[in-house]
This record gives C-alpha cells, sequence and structure tokens, in this order.
C-alpha cells in the first residue's frame, strides 16, 4: 500500500477514535492526559471484543482531541452561529457535538487538511454513529463553519 494511503487511513482511524475520545470526556469528564494514555495503550489498533482497531496517526489524534478541548469555547461559538433558528448545541446530542467539535477544530487549526477532505472524513464518521439525515446535518455545518473559518 502506498504511503498516502496508509496516512489517509490512519488519519480517519484518528478522526474516529478522536469523536469518541472527545464523548467520553463529556460523558464521564475524564481528563484529557487520561484520555490520551487510554487510548495510546488500549485503543488505537487493539483488538477489542474481536474488533480490531485500526493503526491510527497518533500526533493527529492527539492535537485534535487536545485542540478541540482547548479551544472548545470558540467551537461551540462558530457551530452555534451555524445552527438553525430556534438551535442550540445544548439540543445536539453528545455524539453529534463531538464529531462537529472535531471537525470545527480540524477546520479551525488543521490548514494542512484541505476543506472538503476535512468534511468528507467527518461526514463518513457520523455514518458510523447515524443514519443518512444525520451525516447530511454534518455535512451542510461543516460545510458552513469552513467557509466562516477558512475564508
Amino acid at each position: 500500500m502506498s504511503r498516502n494511503v496508509n496516512r489517509t487511513k490512519a488519519r480517519a482511524a484518528a478522526r474516529l477514535a478522536a469523536v469518541q475520545a472527545l464523548y467520553q470526556h463529556e460523558m464521564e469528564g475524564t481528563p484529557v492526559p487520561t484520555l490520551l494514555h487510554e487510548f495510546h495503550h488500549h485503543r488505537l489498533g487493539a483488538t477489542i471484543e474481536d474488533a480490531d482497531y485500526a493503526e491510527a496517526d497518533v500526533d493527529f489524534f492527539d492535537d485534535v482531541v487536545r485542540g478541540a478541548q482547548a479551544r472548545m469555547g470558540e467551537i461551540d461559538l462558530a457551530i452555534e452561529k451555524r445552527l438553525a433558528a430556534g438551535w442550540s448545541l445544548a439540543r445536539l446530542d453528545k455524539p453529534m457535538k463531538a464529531i462537529l467539535r472535531a471537525g470545527t477544530y480540524e477546520l479551525m487549526a488543521r490548514p494542512d487538511v484541505p476543506v472538503a477532505a476535512a468534511i468528507s472524513e467527518y461526514v463518513d464518521v457520523a455514518h458510523a454513529f447515524y443514519e443518512k439525515r444525520e451525516s447530511g446535518f454534518v455535512n451542510g455545518l461543516l460545510d458552513a463553519i469552513a467557509k466562516d473559518v477558512r475564508a
């Protein structure tokens, strides 16, 4: 397999793991350093309950988790700005918030990642948790946020 294909798969695994870590942080309040340690040693690339977890780009995973957590206030404002009238971040369920926060962080802080690639990857992550409608919501919202933060 080529180096680019391996990197793409490793980053996709990192994004999914980052969403899971941000979700766990919100659900349990697990401190970020503890989450990173747990994922590094027990999840990334591991086999859990007969499911193989792909090898992830650990540095990319760490950046998305740490960055999304550190900039959560700014990220949440960017998300809220683009939600439909009458909607608030509090109305979204926790997995959706984790997806949007990770995706928004990447759009804000990772200019090395093309907008279309970031959005497509988080739409794929949304497919792991939701049906088509919610994936379309992720696509539309991240596209609108990208217009704000990458202009």
